[in-house]
């Protein structure tokens, strides 16, 4: 209760929430060092990391099973990624944030697309209301994020991306949503417009083609995530440690970038 009270504040006041994707309990131990207040999952970093593609071709158990070894390891709210909420139907999406408080998160995720196609906005809608209704029922403030894939490559002609996630958005807060997610939007004027026309805190994505942590703050942006980024970043560095031992048989990435073991003892201590 005190952490899902918490991770609502945290979207309504104070600085900008700026929220590190675990993809397991060692990356979020590591984020939570580095000071962060809260912390979210990313449902395609945990895939990658038991080896599966993204897309929910995990199963929700696997999923949940993955939070939950994040939760048990930090003190701070987590917020649970669960891409499309692991079935079509509302009742689906409410065994999922059953599951979500179940596995010691506070928060959860919930994207409106299927397959790359936006699902129905009276669906989309009840299933936003049935995540709420499921918090409702145990007694837990869940901080829902709702997803809208409107601006998704190839989901929508450019000229009706921005009034379908308006459109969405705003239906999604009236059925309960806590803050909305809007993905795949990196010009500033565009946020500053999203910010502007949904009556909600609004999500945003960080990466390297998106305005700066302090630009998206000061033009209203309550709330940054990074989705898979760190995960494949530090995949990234893996390839490039496999590559340099099997092609030139050195061990400079391993001297560059390795944190101490004692320091990771402590950490983990």
């Amino acid at each position: 209760m005190d952490k899902g009270v918490t991770l609502a504040k945290l979207h309504t006041s104070g600085p900008m929430l700026v929220l590190p994707n675990a993809w397991d309990a060692g990356s979020a131990r590591i984020f939570v060092e580095a000071g962060f207040p809260a912390l979210a999952t990313t449902s395609a970093g945990i895939a990658f990391s038991l080896g599966y593609a993204d897309g929910e071709v995990i199963s929700r158990a696997e999923m949940l099973a993955a939070v939950a070894r994040i939760t048990a390891r930090v003190t701070v709210p987590v917020t649970a990624d669960m891409e499309a909420g692991f079935g079509r139907t509302a009742e689906a999406v409410a065994e999922t944030a059953r599951g979500v408080l179940a596995a010691g998160a506070v928060g959860m995720n919930l994207e409106d697309s299927i397959e790359g196609r936006l699902l129905d906005l009276e669906l989309a809608v009840d299933r936003v209301r049935a995540a709420r209704q499921a918090a409702r029922d145990a007694g837990v403030p869940l901080v829902i994020n709702a997803r809208t894939d409107a601006f998704h490559p190839g989901t929508l002609l450019p000229d009706r991306q921005f009034a379908e996630a308006v459109r969405r958005g705003n239906a999604y807060r009236e059925a309960g949503a806590d803050c909305v997610f809007v993905p795949f939007v990196g010009d500033s004027a565009t946020i500053e417009r999203i910010v502007k026309a949904i009556d909600a805190p609004v999500n945003i994505l960080g990466a390297p083609d998106a305005p700066t942590l302090q630009a998206l703050e000061a033009m209203g942006v309550r709330r940054v995530t990074f989705g898979s980024a760190p995960m494949r970043a530090t995949l990234g560095l893996v390839r490039r440690m496999a590559r340099e031992w099997k092609e030139k048989g050195t061990y400079g990435t391993l001297a560059a970038y390795g944190i101490p073991f004692k320091e990771l003892q402590q950490l983990f201590g």
